[in-house]
């Protein structure tokens, strides 16, 4: 179903006073979206909070560089939210990629959106204006902007664009239709620079993530033929090269690059002893429907979820349930 446009900006104008949230290990497009509708709606005299679950990514800080983003628990304490009358969620659906903004969000009895474009949802107890069929939430607040007749600025349009871009993979994945390219053009008209963008988000490597990167693919196996193909991290290699945890970011696309693979999986280890898996599909395989099988969710072409440790008993059984449904 088409997002009912009218009735999010009906509830936009109804109120003053937005707290805005999207999900824990935050990307490009949760945390350009977030910045993006902060914009958009500072354009119409709101005021607006931005509080997550987790901080954010070293690697993607240039996105905030006044420093708006906070985090709960850290920068913000959940009393100090209590003045908010909407709370808006960006870019997820689910409980559990909310963190501790979850009990915060469950807590405040004010007007509840969610504004997302991933498949797998659960009931937050809000109004949802969802549209599947968006590259990318930064998208979904383009075209926010046009219905509350927001002209664009670079506030907007950079943290806009770094969203598009970074879901859709630089431009590389299915998503990127020529409606994503002509949003892309609008952005960049209004004041995005892809350039400076992309050396910002690709060029700033440090050597840790190098290293781990060369250990990870030095890791990698294929199976069925080389439809499949996998790898995994462990907490040894963040502690022996020095890398944080978003330096795993992408990696699983990388795996990708071996001619003759259908679909990749990535494993990683976290500081918790929970199991941190990512799906990334290029054939008919449902990698959001794989996720769900785990608790876990996202698009037909890439998801995620978490289980509970240790590490080969989550590789035992996420991989024989994609061998089960690549060969279906």
């Amino acid at each position: 179903m088409p997002i009912d446009w009218p009735r999010f900006s009906q509830l936009i104008r109804a109120h003053e006073r937005f707290l805005l949230i999207s999900h824990v290990r935050p990307d490009a497009d949760a945390l350009g979206s977030e910045l993006a509708m902060a914009g958009v709606l500072e354009s119409l005299g709101k005021q607006v909070r931005i509080v997550n679950g987790h901080p954010t990514p070293p690697n993607l800080k240039f996105l905030d560089p006044e420093n708006r983003i906070r985090v709960i628990h850290a920068d913000v304490q959940p009393a100090e939210l209590a003045d908010v009358d909407l709370a808006m969620i960006l870019d997820t659906s689910a409980w559990v990629q909310l963190g501790a903004m979850g009990d915060v969000f469950r807590g405040l009895k004010v007007t509840k959106i969610v504004l997302d474009h991933h498949v797998s949802d659960d009931d937050l107890g809000a109004q949802m204006f969802k549209d599947v069929t968006a590259p990318a939430t930064g998208r979904l607040v383009l075209e926010a902007a046009h219905a509350l007749e927001v002209p664009l600025t670079p506030r907007i349009a950079s943290p806009a664009f770094a969203a598009l871009a970074t879901d859709t993979g630089w431009f590389r994945f299915a998503s990127a239709t020529g409606g994503a390219y002509r949003a892309a053009a609008e952005l960049i008209d209004a004041g995005a620079s892809p350039a400076a963008l992309y050396k910002s988000l690709y060029e700033h490597d440090t050597l840790a993530r190098l290293q781990l990167i060369g250990r990870t693919l030095a890791r990698a196996q294929t199976d069925l033929g080389g439809r499949l193909i996998w790898t995994s991290i462990r907490r040894a290699d963040f502690d022996e090269t020095g890398a944080v945890a978003s330096d795993s970011e992408d990696i699983v696309n990388m795996t990708l690059q071996v001619g003759g693979t259908d679909a990749a999986v990535i494993f990683v280890e976290q500081t918790s002893g929970e199991i941190k898996v990512s799906f990334r599909s290029r054939c008919n395989l449902n990698c959001a429907k794989l996720a769900e099988q785990f608790k876990g969710g996202g698009h037909k072409a890439a998801a995620g979820a978490t289980l509970p440790g240790p590490l080969a008993e989550v590789e035992r059984r996420v991989l024989d349930a994609v061998r089960q449904a690549l060969d279906s």
